[in-house]
């Protein structure tokens, strides 16, 4: 396969091979420093990513979960975002219900995602509209920081 041919190409696609550290390491290539850089800032925002193999994608994807207590001691837990290992990069993924737009347009962010933010529009019929980074290297985890906090004080 030529570069061309795998660039946006996603990996993590064989059920029978979980995506340990080694696995990822070896997708990513120069990028893994990225994401490991990525994984210890999320450790600040008590987010664990959360890897399961999903028949309807055929692919590997780790859920950013949010894990709290409520006020009366149960257990919550809140999607953040999903990751998905890319030839060459991972890809952050975040779905924000319609209503948040507006809250999402006044965060101190890039201005390639404050474009990213005023242009999204809805999937289809679900009121929900995704945001959707290719991460290479470090360059967005500002950006990437304030979708994170957030996304975590939506109720």
């Amino acid at each position: 396969m030529s570069k061309n041919e795998s660039v946006n190409k996603q990996l993590l696609r064989d059920p029978n091979i979980q995506p340990t550290n080694d696995v990822i390491a070896a997708a990513l290539g120069e990028q893994y420093a990225a994401y490991t850089q990525f994984l210890a800032m999320l450790a600040g925002f008590d987010v664990t990513p959360q890897w399961r193999y999903y028949n309807d994608g055929k692919a590997w994807l780790a859920k950013g979960l949010y894990k709290w207590k409520s006020l009366r001691g149960t257990d919550k837990e809140k999607t953040i975002f999903w990751l998905s290992i890319w030839y060459g990069f991972f890809r952050i993924s975040f779905f924000f219900a319609e209503k948040a737009q507006l809250g999402l347009q006044g965060l101190a962010v890039g201005e390639n995602t404050k474009k990213m933010i005023e242009d999204a529009k809805p999937m289809a019929k679900l009121k929900f509209f995704p945001l959707v980074f290719d991460v290479h290297s470090d360059d967005l985890f500002d950006d990437l920081c304030a979708l994170i906090d957030y996304q975590k004080s939506i109720k």
